[in-house]
């Protein structure tokens, strides 16, 4: 399935596309760099085939070896499948693959975007294989860039005023009623918003102080 029309609405990403695509080779270069080296931790152990729910322009799913893609803005797609992401075009809660589909699906900044968390992780849920993971990557509420993320949104910045960013704890619920295990956790951006100057190594389990986060889980089989 490649990309396709669909009625998708007002998609805020369509038209920014450029820009947030840009910010990866400019000011979030080396953060990416970072965010990238603490997902490099958690792939060996990690089964194939591999899906990014929100894949956006792609950055993240080429650095990491993620073939496929999924983003309810063709604009971005555009720009991932010139990176060689298999696109799809589509929404997290209602995802167009069959059940046991994926033996990874990777939500990397997605889940403060998504209309429906819940429904995001369940749909995640029903396409990963019975030994699959969900692997995520968040920016959560109690830390210096959450906080900093927040401050971003009450001031209307033209991302972060759609994001809902969560807690830890937040994150930990909603994975968990949707039947999922915690299994490894790593943490690292520890640097502060504009001050990131050098390469960070990742720190196993979490950090309030962690401007990134990385969660991996299991389905719960009981």
């Amino acid at each position: 399935m490649g990309i396709e029309p669909a009625d998708r609405g007002v998609l805020p990403f369509d038209g920014l596309a450029s820009a947030y695509d840009t910010w990866f080779e400019e000011e979030g270069k080396l953060a990416f760099a970072i965010e990238v080296r603490a997902f490099q931790e958690v792939l060996p152990s990690l089964p194939k085939p591999w899906l990014e729910i929100g894949v956006g322009s792609g950055r993240f799913a080429r650095a990491l070896g993620i073939e496929s893609g999924l983003d309810p803005s063709i604009r971005m797609l555009e720009i991932a499948r010139r990176r060689g992401i298999m696109a799809y075009l589509g929404k997290g809660e209602q995802l167009p693959f069959m059940d046991a589909s994926f033996g990874v699906v990777f939500l990397i900044t997605t889940l403060c975007f998504c209309d429906s968390p819940p429904d995001v992780l369940k749909e995640a849920h029903r396409i990963t294989v019975p030994c699959g993971r969900i692997a995520l990557g968040v920016v959560l509420k109690e830390s210096p860039w959450g906080k900093f993320y927040q401050q971003k949104k009450q001031q209307g910045h033209l991302f972060y005023k759609y994001a809902t960013i969560h807690s830890y704890d937040e994150v930990v619920r909603l994975l968990e009623e949707a039947g999922f295990l915690i299994e490894k956790v790593v943490s690292t951006l520890l640097q502060k918003p504009g001050k990131v100057d050098r390469m960070e190594s990742p720190r196993s389990g979490y950090s309030a102080e962690a401007g990134f986060t990385v969660i991996v889980v299991g389905k719960n089989m009981n």
